[in-house]
């Protein structure tokens, strides 16, 4: 049973940073891709970056350029850089790997 457990969320003024990790557990994880998610209220859940299997990294237009993510291997880890943050980066950011999802970490820009 794989689980994926996300960290890293919280109150950030716009211009800010934030660090999320996606820690997963349960089973070898680097056959597969890794991807953040993050759903806003009111709004659909929209694809953030996928982590793929050969470490290319896949951005929506809204966090190219501003957003980064990197992947440890050996710790099942997903992490997303969060820089230059916006209002409207303000959701819940989850985590998938397959069909396993993370329960997900809030994440709020406002000054």
């Amino acid at each position: 049973q794989v689980q994926l457990v996300e960290s890293g969320g919280g109150l950030v003024q716009p211009g800010g940073s934030l660090t999320l990790s996606c820690a997963g557990s349960g089973s070898d994880l680097s056959i597969y891709p890794m991807t953040w998610y993050r759903q806003a209220p009111g709004k659909q859940r929209e694809l953030v970056v996928t982590y793929t299997r050969s470490g290319q990294t896949l951005y929506s237009e809204a966090v190219k350029g501003r957003f980064a993510a990197t992947r440890d291997y050996a710790k099942n880890t997903l992490y997303l850089q969060m820089n230059n943050l916006k209002p409207e980066d303000t959701a819940i950011y989850s985590c998938s790997v397959d069909q396993w999802w993370g329960q997900g970490t809030q994440v709020t820009v406002s000054s």
